[in-house]
C-alpha cells in the first residue's frame, strides 16, 4: 500500500481500512492481517496516556511511537498525527512533519481546513503527503463545546464542503471524515476526487477508521456511537481484525446502528 494505492481504492470503489496503532506489536498483527492503512494517532493520549483529550500530546511523543509503529509495518501505508500546536505556522509545520516522515511515517494528518492554508500549502511545496481531518476535529474540543457531531446545520455543513474543496485543490491526499451526519459524507465523497475515511460518517465514505482499542472494546468512559466491539464474537485479537476488513470491505459496517 502507497500513496498511488489511495487513488487506486478511489477508482475501484473498494473500501480502505484503516486502525490506530502506537507500537510494534499491535501494527505488525494488523499490518499480518491486511489492513490498508495504519495511524499513528494523537488519541494515543487518551488510550495510552489516560488523558481527557488529545492535548496534551508532544512531537516527541508523536515521534517516539510513529518510530515503533514503523518497525511492525511492511505493507499498510503509515499516516502519523501532527499533534496539537504543532502546525500553527509554516516553519513549524514543515520542520515537524519533516521529523514524523524521518521517524518512520509515509503521510502526515492534522486537522482543520482553510484556516491552515498556509501549512497545507507549505508540505504540498515540500512534497510531503498530507491527509486532512474535518468534521469533528478532537484538537478542537474544547472550542467545539465538545464532543458533538459536526455539520447538522447548514451553515456548518457548507463549511466543511469547502474546506474538503480547498484541502483537494492544495492536493491533500485523503481526507478523515469525523462525527459528521451520514448523507453530508456521501456528498463530500462522491463530490471529490480523492478519498475520504469516514470514523461515525456513515457507509460511504470509501474507507473506514477506528481506534484499535475501541475496535477491541477496550474502553475507559464514554463509548461513541460509531464504535463497534470486534472482539466479542471473534474470540482473539487477529480474527476481531480479520472480522473488522471484512466488514468495512462488504458494506456491513457502519450500519445505521453506527452512524448519525
Amino acid at each position: 500500500m502507497n500513496i498511488e494505492g489511495l487513488k487506486r481504492f478511489k477508482q475501484s470503489g473498494e473500501k480502505m481500512t484503516c486502525l490506530t496503532a502506537y507500537d510494534a506489536s499491535f501494527s505488525s498483527v494488523f499490518d499480518a492481517c491486511g489492513i490498508d492503512i495504519i495511524l499513528i494517532g494523537d488519541s494515543l493520549g487518551n488510550v495510552i496516556q489516560g488523558g481527557k483529550n488529545t492535548l496534551d500530546v508532544s512531537m516527541d511523543d508523536m515521534v517516539y511511537h510513529t518510530q515503533a509503529v514503523a518497525k511492525g509495518v511492511q505493507n499498510a501505508l503509515r499516516i502519523a498525527d501532527m499533534p496539537y500546536q504543532s502546525y500553527t505556522n509554516v516553519e513549524q509545520t514543515l520542520t515537524n512533519a519533516k521529523r514524523l516522515i524521518t521517524a518512520g511515517a509515509q503521510m502526515v494528518k492534522f486537522e482543520g481546513g482553510c484556516e491552515h492554508e498556509a501549512s497545507f500549502k507549505i508540505l504540498q511545496d515540500n512534497g510531503i503527503p498530507v491527509c486532512g481531518h474535518l468534521g469533528l476535529q478532537p484538537q478542537s474540543v474544547i472550542e467545539m463545546g465538545g464532543y458533538k457531531v459536526q455539520g447538522r446545520d447548514k451553515q456548518s455543513a457548507d463549511r466543511i464542503i469547502k474546506d474538503a474543496l480547498a484541502l483537494t485543490s492544495w492536493d491533500v491526499k485523503a481526507i478523515v471524515l469525523e462525527c459528521i451526519p451520514a448523507e453530508l459524507a456521501k456528498q463530500i465523497s462522491q463530490s471529490l476526487s480523492i478519498p475520504t475515511i469516514g470514523i461515525g460518517a456513515g457507509v460511504d465514505c470509501d474507507g473506514q477508521v477506528l481506534v484499535s482499542y475501541d475496535m477491541l472494546g477496550i474502553h475507559v468512559g464514554h463509548v461513541s456511537k460509531f464504535v463497534k466491539n470486534f472482539l466479542t464474537d471473534n474470540g482473539d485479537v487477529k480474527s476481531a481484525v480479520n472480522a473488522f476488513i471484512k466488514a468495512v470491505k462488504d458494506k456491513s459496517f457502519p450500519s445505521e446502528q453506527h452512524s448519525y
